[in-house]
């Protein structure tokens, strides 16, 4: 699901079962990232595969890339994981106007 940055953000900051997952490139994650993000670039292909199988389907995901193309598949890719619940941030990082952790 697509949500606007503010309804991300603040659904993010008050979901107890939260994690915010940062899709992008190691060299895109240089220009900062939301706080308490964990990165897992979506470049990897299979290696992408892999690690998003390593974490917990009960959470709740808060996906984000750039632009917000990578994080809709991410999000597309995880539900046919068996991932229930994950929100895409719509416009991506280029648009974030919230805390930044460089």
């Amino acid at each position: 699901m697509d949500l606007s940055q503010n309804d991300w953000w603040t659904k993010a900051q008050e979901d107890k079962n939260s994690i915010i997952l940062d899709v992008r490139t190691a060299e895109e994650c240089e220009e900062g990232i939301i706080p308490n993000a964990i990165n897992i670039d979506i470049y990897k292909g299979q290696g992408f595969i892999y690690q998003i199988e390593e974490l917990d389907k009960s959470k709740n995901y808060y996906i984000y890339c750039k632009a917000g193309g990578r994080s809709g598949q991410a999000c597309n890719i995880m539900n046919q994981l068996g991932f229930e619940t994950t929100y895409n941030l719509a416009e991506g990082f280029v648009q974030w106007e919230g805390p930044v952790t460089l």
